[in-house]
């Protein structure tokens, strides 16, 4: 199946989650359609782990298979698989390209990456899902400076991790380190994802 490109909004309300961090894109805290507000059935346990597993999935913006092959490649690493697994998925280069300000979403960030507005320590990189390494150093191309897309996004700023260093001189960051998971999605239960595919 290939990635999900429908309305992100009802998505967001179906998940009861905000996709794009904003909170913009829940204004109803009920499922859309027209029976959401009196749809009151409780999940199963498979319910609930599935559904955690599409907020993660969805958030990223992955298709399935890209998911699974994160998640095994995670359960082969040392130490706790589902922060393992999250940290491979914030190390990807749309999302550190969207957590260092660059791009106002995760989806507008992927773009941008396609398009080939950045270097990765002086290289052009226009996969998103490339894997940033500690020390990995993020700058835009010359000539995307003027884009206005960029200008906007770095200016509305407000929120800048701890494992990422930023030069706005330069207008590039550096990713230090991988994160820690009190700096990930407090809103996920990546325990419920790994019992999933544990079944």
């Amino acid at each position: 199946m290939s990635r999900y490109t429908g309305p992100r909004h009802k998505l967001a309300r179906r998940l009861g989650i905000s996709l794009d961090g904003t909170g913009k894109d829940i204004k109803r805290n009920y499922p859309p359609g027209q029976h959401g507000q009196n749809n009151r059935r409780k999940l199963s346990e498979y319910g609930l782990q599935l559904q955690e597993k599409q907020k993660l999935r969805h958030m990223f913006g992955l298709n399935e298979k890209q998911f699974r092959r994160t998640f095994d490649h995670a359960n082969k690493m040392a130490g706790v698989v589902g922060e393992n697994f999250m940290k491979l998925l914030e190390s990807r280069l749309d999302n550190v390209v969207y957590r260092m300000g660059f791009a106002p979403t995760r989806p507008a960030a992927r773009q941008l990456v396609n398009h080939g507005h950045f270097l990765v320590n002086g290289k052009k990189v226009n996969i998103p899902s490339y894997r940033v390494q500690p020390g990995d150093v993020i700058t835009i191309r010359e000539k995307s400076r003027g884009l206005q897309l960029i200008k906007d996004s770095l200016e509305s700023r407000n929120f800048l991790p701890n494992y990422i260093t930023f030069n706005d001189a330069a207008a590039e960051g550096t990713f230090t380190r991988l994160p820690d998971r009190e700096e990930m999605p407090a809103e996920i239960n990546e325990v419920l994802i790994v019992e999933f595919y544990s079944r």
